[in-house]
């Protein structure tokens, strides 16, 4: 077997890199940058005040080109070899020590970027550890060329000069590399000019020292508003030692979409890596926008976002405890402001509450839910109740919630997102603690028997009732409950509808999947559920009293309907029948003249 080394197209990898691993052109002046500071990094280490980058617009050239100049480190020609003509090699950038923990990245790679914007690149620059003043060329079909060059530098350190190709003018205007550079560089601990104006401030402003307390939250929110265009409900102060984090977390002022991945503004080694890094907090804290600055975290190729690795994962958990700290101190330091904040954000705080006990402690105690007996937190409901009982879904707790109260009975509205499993945790909390669904059938219990004479008197009504209903797998029942507002109830056992749709299941399947579901049928016939007739309710009272057994049958049909409506029951096509004719039915008798011709 013959070993052959692999053909590389190197006007493609440069195409490659330069055209599809960033995401926008503007990256050019970030690589810029970053490259420059690593020279001055290098440099610095025997010079310490050697550190300024200097940017030169086309209408300050007055040539057509930008040009970027550094007081770095230089490099001599085989330090040109090595680190601008080569791809993917790193051990001779080891060896020349530009692969250090403190650089921001690499050269060579960085460069590429440049041919976002230009099809030629320029680099002189002059070794701090002497010879002459070299000049590389690279080309986008990679290819270069070095030389000495024309002139010579006055001092160590490096100058790219750029000419935008046409159509990308636009990314070389003396206000845009502004703008960019400032995006950038802003924190950068070295002096960054632009056509003379600088464009770095004071750093982190997390770290900038201020007079007082309230002068460093009145800045801070400012900063905030600046940033991300809001002023924040709360400002936490974020520091992971072990990744070399510092930063800012801002509380939103308002709601925001848990479903939407909220991005974060990072820098490393205080140069910006993007303004929406996802993944930086946990996906519970969506209520949160940070703004940091890392030293170990690893970004990923393009630089444009974080390495998802175990560090990244440690991070995200740290930040997370952080914000749940802040919660709970406001659970002991100002309830009044933590209240405010479950009004706005309840849905993150419910989110946390799944996995986290102190949390579900916090919702427990200060999180209003929905009940029918008002807004109440859970800790409050038990104090009344002692069983929290709920529905899944709010159309069934609008349904039943007046029937239980008027009955004794507390119900808690677990139809909305998290609440359900939130109270499925509760007995995490405290064994003791009394969970459990409300089953409809269960409130026929509660409810009054009408004295037998009354019942006995519309034992005619209720057997025509009883006769219409029979076809649709029904049993009508009279009883006595509260509110009186109410007609009728449609009840259904959810056991005995869970067979029973095991079983209209199996009669449409086939061989196989029909003995399947038969091991899960327990083979009793299953009880068919009841419409319950309300005979508190005038209208109830005044459809029995009706002489004509064709209308009474009519109303009930209606009321039927009705009450599968209400309780958001899923219709047959059987009932859908139903409510139509009964609809219709009702029409014809309203118009009906009592001469037997319709009016």
């Amino acid at each position: 077997m013959v070993e052959r080394a692999f053909q590389v197209d190197l006007r493609g990898v440069v195409d490659l890199l330069s055209h599809h691993l960033y995401a926008s052109p503007r990256v050019y002046v970030r690589e810029l940058l970053q490259n420059a500071v690593d020279a001055i990094t290098a440099r610095r280490s025997a010079e310490p005040d050697c550190a300024r980058i200097d940017i030169e617009s086309p209408e300050r050239t007055g040539d057509g080109t930008m040009r970027v100049h550094d007081t770095g480190i230089g490099l001599t020609e085989a330090e040109i070899h090595e680190l601008l003509a080569t791809i993917g090699r790193s051990s001779k950038r080891d060896d020349l020590g530009f692969s250090r923990h403190e650089f921001l990245g690499q050269f060579g790679i960085g460069l590429l970027a440049c041919f976002l914007v230009a099809d030629e690149v320029r680099m002189l620059t002059r070794s701090a550890a002497g010879g002459a003043t070299m000049e590389w060329r690279g080309h986008a079909d990679g290819r270069y060329e070095i030389a000495p060059a024309p002139t010579e530098r006055a001092e160590p350190g490096s100058t790219v000069i750029l000419r935008a190709r046409p159509g990308v003018e636009q990314w070389s205007g003396a206000t845009v590399m502004a703008e960019l550079a400032e995006l950038f560089g802003g924190l950068l601990p070295i002096e960054v000019t632009v056509d003379g104006r600088p464009v770095t401030g004071d750093g982190p402003p997390w770290l900038v020292p201020y007079p007082t307390t309230a002068d460093r939250r009145h800045a801070l929110a400012d900063y905030a508003e600046d940033l991300f265009g809001f002023t924040p409900f709360a400002v936490l102060d974020l520091a992971v030692p072990e990744a070399g984090l510092t930063g800012l977390a801002f509380v939103l002022p308002q709601a925001a979409n848990p479903a939407a991945h909220a991005g974060h503004r990072v820098y490393l080694k205080r140069m910006l890596l993007a303004e929406n890094v996802e993944g930086l907090l946990p996906d519970w804290a969506f209520f949160v926008r940070c703004v940091v600055d890392v030293t170990e975290l690893r970004p990923t190729a393009s630089r444009e976002a974080l390495y998802d690795d175990e560090l990244l994962d440690a991070t995200r958990e740290r930040l997370g405890d952080r914000i749940r700290d802040w919660l709970m101190e406001l659970s002991t330091t100002d309830p009044g402001r933590l209240a405010e904040f479950l009004r706005v954000h309840q849905l993150g705080v419910k989110a946390l509450a799944l996995h986290d006990d102190e949390m579900l402690r916090l919702v427990d105690s200060w999180l209003p839910l929905e009940t029918n007996a008002g807004a109440l937190p859970l800790a409050e409901f038990r104090r009344r109740f002692d069983t929290l009982r709920y529905t899944t879904s709010v159309e069934e707790f609008r349904q039943l919630a007046a029937v239980a109260g008027a009955q004794g009975i507390g119900v808690v509205n677990g139809g909305y997102t998290y609440d359900t499993e939130i109270l499925q945790r509760l007995p995490v909390l405290d064994p003791a603690i009394r969970v459990s669904r409300l089953d409809p059938a269960e409130l026929a219990t509660h409810f009054e028997l009408v004295d037998p004479a009354t019942e006995l008197g519309l034992r005619p009504f209720l057997t025509a009732a009883q006769r219409a209903l029979d076809r649709l797998d029904c049993e009508v029942a009279l009883r006595a409950f509260d509110p009186p507002s109410l007609p009728a109830l449609y009840l259904v056992d959810r056991d005995n509808q869970h067979r029973a749709e095991l079983r209209a299941t199996r009669k449409v399947a086939d061989d196989l999947w029909a003995d399947v579901l038969s091991a899960f049928d327990a083979g009793d016939e299953p009880d068919r559920p009841q419409l319950v007739l309300n005979h508190r309710n005038p209208l109830l009272r005044r459809i029995a009293a009706v002489p004509d057994p064709r209308l009474a049958v009519l109303a009930v049909e209606s009321l039927y309907a009705q009450s599968l409506l209400l309780g958001q029951h899923p219709l047959r096509p059987a009932d859908t029948a139903l409510l139509n004719r009964s609809f219709a039915g009702l029409l014809e008798w309203a118009v009906h003249d009592p001469q037997g011709e319709i009016a």
